[in-house]
């Protein structure tokens, strides 16, 4: 599809009357915001690492503490088995014992050597009943302390699953959250995908692609009528999900821009497209501008490395990133 050119005199008149309407302190605030805008985006992606990794450092205690249950169950088994095998043999010693008594009854009137061979026996037999009833109680009392032991890993490994489930609930629900918003950014947009648009998903978050020539003319950020008609509509999605906060990345080519009265580079380009974007969402009044960030990338972010045309073509485009907000997934971090 190619595109009527206008004529050029009444294009540089409105950018020259906008360039005049836009005092340098303002544009020095824009580039401050900019810069405090991709300290949070890296501040974002650091935090979203160390949940992950705090994630699998959880599931790795919960697999040690499992499997150190796991043993001293094993143990506790072990050790009640040896004290009923102690209990059994203590119940056969005091049996011989009450025997042993008897009898020593029955031959008090009898033979007097044989009388001392069967005292001696039962004082061998008493002393053995008493090692053994040592040993039990030194047993019991083992297997005591492994019993308390093995309650205080388990309420360990429950606060450890308690909160592994909790996390792992909100990390789903997020994802859930996404996926639901980019169906809807989709289903929005449905008519602009042959125009240059994309919508995709990536890291957990959705991702709205616009190619130039969707958007703007060559080395302008006016945003041409038919990208106007695509932001709005993606704005009456996002004025319906709240939670979801907005980031509008501008991006250009290799190619150096040459300096003009209202254009420094291509870093001027990128950053006033994204702010050209945002200005188009905040027509809906549904939409909160501190949910919104405008940033310009400038070349240093292109989707294909090469010097190609149509691939330069790709690289010319603004990319509309769409993040759930994850305040109570910090909340419980911070509580923990």
């Amino acid at each position: 599809m190619f595109l009527k050119i206008k004529p050029i005199a009444p294009i540089f008149l409105a950018v020259f009357f906008v360039i005049s309407c836009v005092p340098t302190k303002q544009f020095d605030d824009l580039q401050q915001k900019n810069n405090k805008c991709e300290e949070e985006l890296e501040l974002v992606k650091e935090e979203n690492k160390s949940l992950e990794v705090e994630n699998t450092e959880l599931k790795s205690k919960v697999d040690v503490l499992t499997d150190r249950m796991k043993y001293l169950h094993e143990d506790s088994l072990e050790r009640e088995n040896k004290m009923r095998s102690l209990t059994i043999q203590y119940d056969k010693l005091n049996r011989q014992y009450t025997d042993l008594q008897t009898t020593q009854d029955q031959l008090l009137t009898g033979n007097i050597s044989e009388t001392k061979k069967l005292l001696m026996e039962l004082q061998n037999t008493q002393s053995g009943l008493i090692e053994k009833e040592d040993a039990l109680r030194k047993l019991e009392d083992n297997l005591r302390a492994e019993q308390r032991k093995l309650d205080q890993y388990k309420k360990e490994l429950e606060a450890q699953s308690a909160r592994l489930v909790e996390l792992e609930s909100i990390l789903y629900k997020k994802d859930s959250v996404v996926n639901a918003l980019k169906e809807k950014v989709s289903k929005a947009l449905m008519g602009f995908t042959d125009m240059g648009l994309a919508v995709e998903m990536r890291n957990g978050k959705v991702y709205v692609s616009l190619e130039e020539e969707l958007l703007f003319k060559s080395g302008s950020f006016i945003v041409d009528p038919k990208g106007v008609s695509a932001i709005k509509k993606l704005s009456e999605v996002l004025a319906q999900n709240p939670d979801i906060n907005i980031m509008v990345e501008g991006h250009t080519d290799d190619v150096p821009y040459i300096a003009s009265e209202s254009i420094k580079d291509n870093w001027d380009l990128s950053v006033k497209r994204a702010t050209a974007i945002v200005r188009i969402l905040m027509e809906n009044q549904k939409i909160e501008g501190k949910r919104i960030v405008a940033a310009g990338r400038s070349k240093y972010s292109p989707v294909i490395n090469s010097k190609a045309p149509d691939a330069r073509r790709k690289n010319r485009r603004t990319e509309i990133i769409l993040t759930p907000k994850l305040d109570e997934l910090f909340q419980i971090l911070e509580t923990n």
